[in-house]
Formats: C-alpha cells, structure tokens, sequence
C-alpha cells in the first residue's frame, strides 16, 4: 500500500466559498468527510434504445471519469467546500487518472486515500438513453484498509451511505468527534425494510432516502407520510420525490418543506442523487432556510441530469450562476401582469452568487480519457 500526501487546499481558490461568512480560526481543515468505492466510470451517451443482442449499437457521446464516491466528492468540492475522500485506488493506469482528476482536477484532499498494489480499479459502464441509464460494472474487493489514528478526521460534516443491518464504527466516532451526519441509503436487497436494521440512523442528523425507500422503511402509502414518520428517528428527514421535487421535514421544530423539481430535458441521471446531497449539505452547512437548501439541491441536481456522467456532470457556482442569469433574463421577458413566476423561488440566490456573464450552457466535461495539455 502507498499513500500520497495532499495539499489540494492550497489550490485555487474556488469562485465563491459558501462558508466565507461562518468560517474561525478554530474551526476544522476539512468541511466534509466521506469514504467509500471510486469507480472509473465510462458513460455512453445519445443511445437511441436499450442495447440489442447480436448487434452493435453507436453511442453519439461518451464521457469517462471518477464515479462511485467520487461523484458525491466531486460535487461537494465543485460547491466551494473542503472536502476529503478516504479510498482505494488501483495501482493501474485507470487508478492513476482517478487520482489525478480528484486530487489535481477537483481539489479534493486523498491524504487518507491509498493506492493498492496489484488491484485494478473497479469500472462501471453506463448506457443512458430514453432518460434512463443501464450499468454494467466489474471489480475486484479492495484489501481491508488499514487502521490510522486520524479517521476519520475532524470535520463539519460527514457522509454516510448506510448499509441495512450493518454498523459502521467511523459513523459513530465521526458523530463524537462533532461531524454532522449526513446519510442516504440503498436498495434493501433483503426484502426486510426494517427501520431497525439502520442502526447508525442514531448519529445523524439528516437522512435523505428517495420515495420508494423511504416509504418501505416506515410502511407508509404516501411519501409526505414516509418524512414525517423518518422524523421521530432522525432530526431532519428529506425524501427526494423524482420528477416531483423533495419533501422534507424538521423533527425538531415541526417544520415541513416542500419544493417543485425542475423541468429539464434529462440527458443522463447519473449521480443526481448525490449532486442533490452535496446541494442539501451545502446550504445546511450555511445555515440556509429549510426550503432554500431543497430549492438548491433540485436545482443543482437538475443542472446535472442535462450533461453526462456522474462527477462529470456535478455543476459548480459559475455554472449556477450563468443559469440564474439566464433564468431572470426569461422571466423578465414575460408580459406584465402575468401569473407569478415559479423562478421566484429561488431569488435567494441573488444574495448568495457572485455576478458573472459567461454565457449558458456552460460546458465542463472532458469527453474522455487521453488528453493532456500540450
């Protein structure tokens, strides 16, 4: 096993630092933590229809880069935040070029990260099309990370991806520690959908499962329902609502939230989830109003859906900000004494980013691996 230092902190500074106003002295080096598998991600694009057997399909696209926990990582750093990934990287040229986007490219502390000797990175190949996408993966399991005395290490927050019937001790040091945790989960491919079985749900302080997830684990109908129900176990339940938005709910104060999703034209939904978590932390982190934090998230997570690949996708600040612009240009073009604007939802933007005048779209995705600068 080798480990590389890190002083990705010192890097450029990015266009806006969403913490500016919050920051001390004593506050930790890092702003989020988390931990888990990084993939080298290869994604088609521009399919017309799902593969067929015995033949050969064109993609019009392709986009390859970091995925797995490096497509939350990716969005979290895009957002201005001091983020460190603790991982497994291969020894190979695919782990090679992960490294080097995340660290090099993104700015993302791997000081707790290690490349493994003899392990080839774990790959995915998605296949979007028709709004959906279709995932082959390979890989082989990484060796046993070794144990150091600074994980996890002191942070704002921590993200978790909880595993049903599983603890994870760092989960609990990390809530000790002072992080707040941050947590989704996945599919429950043992059919149980106990509550009881998300056991670490006990240090967090939010938890932001999808409709379908929520609603199995409380053995509700309804979504509204499955947030409220959350909320007697976690302080702040959000439960993601797809082309409907995100309904969340304040167990400690009864405040609820609701917030429509964005129409887009969706080219790939890789990683949606986890720009929409990286949004929510963020504002959270900045002590935003609830609705203003799940306004922020859909909006990011739409941004993402309309470009391919998971961390390719991630949106940052300009990028946001060229699309506010944008959207007040064509709300300030309606005709006077129309029916108010849903883009008034989020004028709280205006009093968060810089002022710009790059055009939209903006574009930010390599399109695959093998350049390098001359």
């Amino acid at each position: 096993m080798t480990t590389h230092s890190s002083d990705q902190f010192e890097a450029d500074s990015p266009l806006l630092d969403p913490l500016a106003a919050l920051r001390t002295p004593a506050d930790p080096p890092r702003d989020v933590y988390l931990t888990g598998t990084v993939f080298l991600d290869i994604i088609f694009t521009g399919l017309d229809s799902a593969p067929v057997r015995g033949t050969e399909s064109w993609a019009r696209g392709m986009g390859s880069s970091p995925g797995g926990v490096a497509n939350m990582a990716t969005a979290l750093a895009r957002l201005g935040l001091r983020t460190s990934l603790a991982a497994a990287f291969g020894d190979d040229h695919y782990g090679e070029y992960c490294w080097d986007a995340l660290a090099q490219g993104e700015g993302i502390d791997l000081s707790l990260s290690r490349t493994v000797p003899g392990w080839h990175s774990p790959v995915t190949v998605s296949m979007a099309y028709e709004g959906e996408r279709t995932m082959v993966s390979h890989g082989h399991e990484a060796p046993p990370p070794e144990p150091t005395p600074d994980t996890p290490p002191a942070a704002r927050a921590a993200i978790a991806s909880l595993v049903p019937g599983c603890r994870e001790e760092w989960i609990a040091q990390a809530a000790r520690q002072g992080s707040r945790i941050f947590a989704d989960v996945g599919w429950d491919d043992s059919g149980r959908w106990d509550p009881a079985d998300l056991a670490d749900l006990e240090h967090c302080e939010a938890f932001l499962p999808n409709a379908a997830e929520a609603m199995r684990y409380t053995g509700t109908d309804c979504p509204r329902a499955a947030a409220r129900a959350l909320a007697d176990r976690v302080p702040l339940a959000v439960v993601t609502l797809g082309a409907e938005g995100a309904y969340a709910v304040d167990g400690r104060t009864g405040e609820t939230a609701e917030v429509p999703a964005i129409e887009v034209e969706a080219l790939d939904p890789t990683g949606a989830g986890d720009v929409f978590m990286a949004g929510f932390v963020t504002g959270t982190l900045a002590d935003w109003p609830l609705a203003d934090r799940l306004a922020f998230a859909g909006l990011t997570a739409a941004l993402s859906v309309q470009e391919f690949g998971g961390s390719l996708s991630a949106p940052g600040w300009a990028e946001i900000a060229a699309w506010w612009e944008r959207a007040k240009a064509l709300r300030s073009a309606r005709p006077m004494g129309s029916a108010p604007c849903a883009l008034s939802r989020y004028d709280f933007l205006d009093r968060i980013l810089p002022a710009t005048h790059r055009p939209w779209p903006l574009r930010r995705a390599v399109p695959t691996i093998g350049f390098r600068s001359s």
